[in-house]
């Protein structure tokens, strides 16, 4: 590594190394500002007169060395571009131990990273402040000056010092409280394990916390603003049941001493895993099950057991640099869906897994997608990794590992891992020595052509008089260069009376594979959880259309359905043939296949001509309100949750797209009977607001917003602002809009902005207002938002649109994301070549 560090300009040089901060935070809420003091411990590598570390908007002042003697700083300079100081001495540092003390102050910034304010409105309306962080992937060094890059691992000692009304914590356990003469107290905290600085927090506000459940002698807390502990039980249980499990499943002790989850009102993120001290928006912690739809309690479990699991893949064991970011978001993506289906198994959660990943096939297919590992140089290169790739296919691509190798296998080797390499750096070679380690299966060499390249294969399936013959090929929308991969495939297939399952490693280019005889039928990628495509030839095509009910299981539907539409997008089907699969699965019941059902159709309904788009409302009024005659309007004691959510998603899309008079009947007496607190089933609750918003007028936009700020739980709040974005007049969508971009939170209004532009008649209206307003929006919202807020884009499928859109962005590039952009804008370029294709042949 050492060569590549001196190389690149944005790493720090290795003649002093940290081994422990020791550091004093006084943050002033009303002030909006803080100071500080850290003593850092070192380790000099070589003789030195110079100390570079990293700093950003800081001030810092009195800085000293001590190796023998406490030594003044001759001078203080800053590179603002490099976010570094540097501090020379008027002696020489020799190898061996020394401390650096320095003192600073800053500003608790509004731009929700590193040491940040955040704002809450208490019940006699007084705005509220609490100082919080986010220092993920490079900000700690906003809070302190520090060695921010993640191999640089030290221990952290934090001390704050606070009003005596707030209340304040840390990564580490309370180890003192002391009154001070001004009216203050002084709060020190443990010392951590050895880690990286991205993982230290510290929070100051009127908060409080639940009181604190022993999971095997750690203490779990949810901490909230005063009035929301109602909303705190549900976390609760989920986070002992995640704490729990992952202990029993690394088969290691959790590295802390105790674990606070913290509900903060701005998070630009969705959660942070900082050791001890895990950080969330609210609407992924505080909520109340009687209110929350089955989508809002899943996400719930699956964020706080993503962030606990993060507690050894990541904090335990990290990453050496930025471009392994995947080895841990993937691994903690694996692990949330494992967790939750060991919580909740009637949720059938990796079934769910499968319609999630579909975002990152969507995005793999591109010629502009990237490997899931890339070379990282600037923190800007660093922030485009927290991306769909990272996350949902690194997930995927391990989840196909897993029931490649088989579970046992994969656990040890994952044990071996974590062990082999605690409180130490890795990088993804690490990772596939210890799984070989665990299954003499040669892994390095498989994985390899997965994590390192982009893309993904589409295998083509044929029937032989001996079984199939199997050949892989890139898939892309558009062309793409051609790539292989070691392809672990699980095959299912009928033959004679004989149902048999076959593993094979497809290294090469095709493959004939014997099953003993002619299959009547088979299935490749059993199971559904390979990340590539399949495509069957027109024999084996036609009897699993027919079989596909009683022979094929929910995830290998909702592949056959998501495969088939992937053909169209990339032009190898016409339309026809995915609409007459659809309607053969007229009777499916499982909740995955009908969201890619659904989805698809809407897709085809967004491109298509006014013809095409009168065909496709009945089509999808037609197909759900027949599933809801079978499934039942009313919710049955003990049907299964999701059972629950299908009923929902049906009624939705036939009240909004499908524009069917009596769901949008139906809707408005559940929304009457939910206002005057009647017992009202919150799925359907949910999908009635929606449902009512496509048909509102200028009392349901007036009544929808009040909700929305009297909103009593963060699900709620958010579920108004989503469905405002289903009003049709145009006056009532640009008020929408208006109160998008002045009013709601800024770690909301992005995504909101972003969905706008895929409203099915007006997002032109809301690319209006990012393409006029861009500047002040680009200052006002979080960095890391601004590239997920322009991905509603894609939906702008008119050629002319299109190109306006491409002539901006050609003026007006996005540093922070210009690889996501580009994604953005060949994803457009799709579906204009889609509207080309189908867009007036589906009403013919």
């Amino acid at each position: 590594m050492r060569p590549v560090i001196e190389t690149n300009p944005h790493r720090l040089p290795r003649t002093v190394l940290p081994n422990h901060y020791a550091l004093e935070l006084e943050p002033d809420l009303a002030q909006s500002s803080f100071q500080g003091q850290v003593i850092i411990d070192l380790e000099v590598v070589e003789e030195t007169d110079t100390i570079v570390l990293n700093a950003a908007e800081l001030s810092i002042k009195d800085v000293q060395v001590e190796q023998g003697a406490l030594v003044q700083a001759s001078s203080i300079s800053f590179d603002e571009d490099l976010e570094r100081a540097t501090f020379a001495f008027p002696v020489v540092l020799q190898p061996g131990p020394a401390k650096l003390l320095c003192s600073f102050t800053g500003t608790l910034n509004d731009k929700l990273r590193g040491f940040y304010r955040s704002t809450w409105t208490d019940e006699e309306g007084a705005e509220k402040v609490i100082a919080t962080t986010q220092f993920e992937s490079t900000n700690a060094r906003r809070a302190f000056p520090c060695f921010d890059e993640p191999d640089l691992k030290a221990s952290f000692g934090v001390t704050l010092r606070v009003d005596r009304s707030l209340m304040a914590i840390s990564c580490g356990e309370l180890v003192s409280s002391t009154d001070l003469a001004d009216g203050r107290r002084e709060d020190h905290f443990a010392d951590t394990m050895v880690m990286s600085t991205y993982l230290v927090a510290f929070i100051v506000g009127e908060l409080e916390a639940t009181e604190a459940v022993d999971v095997d002698g750690v203490p779990l807390r949810i901490v909230h603003v005063p009035g929301k502990g109602d909303l705190t039980q549900f976390a609760l249980e989920a986070g002992e049941f995640s704490l729990r499990w992952l202990v029993e499943y690394y088969d290691i002790p959790y590295p802390a001493g105790k674990l606070d989850l913290v509900a903060v009102p701005d998070f630009a993120f969705g959660a942070m895993e900082n050791l001890g001290c895990v950080t969330f928006r609210e609407t992924l912690l505080l909520a109340d099950p009687q209110r929350s739809t089955q989508t809002e309690m899943t996400r719930i479990v699956d964020v706080i057991a993503h962030e606990i699991a993060h507690m050894w893949f990541g904090n335990l064991v990290t990453m050496d640099w930025w471009n392994g970011i995947w080895l841990k978001e993937a691994f903690a993506t694996f692990m949330q869906v494992a967790t939750t289906d060991a919580f909740r198994p009637q949720w059938r959660r990796w079934d769910g897994f499968c319609v999630e990943r579909g975002a990152a096939f969507d995005t793999d297919s591109l010629a502009s997608t990237r490997p899931i590992e890339f070379e990282v140089i600037s923190p800007e290169d660093a922030e485009a990794m927290y991306d769909i790739l990272t996350y949902e296919k690194g997930a995927a691509v391990v989840r196909m590992l897993e029931q490649f190798l088989g579970s046992s296998q994969f656990r040890s080797g994952v044990k071996h891992y974590l062990t082999s390499h605690s409180y130490a750096n890795t990088t993804t070679t690490d990772l596939w020595d210890s799984l070989e380690h665990a299954s003499g299966v040669p892994v390095r060499a498989a994985m390899d052509t997965w994590i390192f390249q982009g893309g993904h294969p589409v295998v083509a399936v044929e029937a032989t008089p001996e079984g199939i013959s199997v050949k892989q090929s890139r898939f892309g929308y558009s062309s793409v260069d051609p790539a292989s991969w070691h392809i672990p495939i699980i095959i299912r297939a009928q033959v004679g009376s004989e149902q048999i399952e076959k593993r094979v490693l497809l290294e090469g280019s095709q493959e004939e594979i014997d099953l003993g005889g002619t299959p009547q039928w088979a299935v490749v990628n059993a199971g559904g959880h390979g990340f590539y495509r399949v495509t069957y030839g027109e024999d084996l095509l036609g009897a699993l259309s027919k079989r596909a009910l009683d022979v094929l299981s929910p995830s290998e539907r909702y592949g056959l359905v998501d495969d088939t539409w992937s053909s169209v997008l990339a032009g190898e089907i016409d339309a026809e043939t995915h609409l007459s699969l659809v309607t053969s699965l007229a009777a499916e019941t499982d909740l995955a296949v009908w969201q890619r059902i659904l989805s698809s159709l809407e897709h085809l309904y967004s491109v298509a001509d006014e013809q095409g788009r009168s065909r496709l409302q009945v089509l999808i009024r037609d197909l759900s309100t027949t599933a809801l005659g079978v499934l039942g309007l009313e919710p049955i004691d003990g049907e299964p949750d999701l059972d629950r959510e299908l009923r929902a998603l049906l009624f939705a899309s036939a009240g909004t797209t499908g524009a069917d008079k009596s769901a949008r009947d139906l809707a408005h007496q559940i929304f009457t009977d939910s206002k005057a607190g009647k017992d009202t089933e919150p799925n359907l609750t949910a999908a009635a607001v929606r449902v009512i918003a496509a048909a509102g007028d200028d009392s349901v936009h007036s009544e929808l917003v009040s909700l929305y700020r009297q909103a009593p739980t963060p699900q709620l709040e958010v579920r108004y602002l989503m469905a405002l974005l289903e009003l049709e007049q145009v006056h009532l969508f640009e008020q929408t809009l208006e109160l998008f971009t002045s009013e709601v939170r800024t770690q909301n209004a992005p995504y909101l902005l972003g969905a706008a532009m895929a409203h099915r008649n007006h997002g032109y209206l809301a690319w209006q207002v990012v393409r006029d307003r861009w500047e002040e929006l680009n200052k006002k919202f979080p960095q890391n938002s601004i590239p997920r807020m322009v991905g509603g884009i894609r939906s702008l499928s008119t050629p002319v649109v299109a190109e306006e859109i491409r002539s901006f962005f050609a003026q007006h590039p996005i540093p922070q994301g210009q690889l996501t952009l580009e994604q953005h804008l060949e994803k457009m370029n799709v579906n204009v070549e889609l509207r080309a294709r189908e867009g007036s042949r589906i009403g013919g």
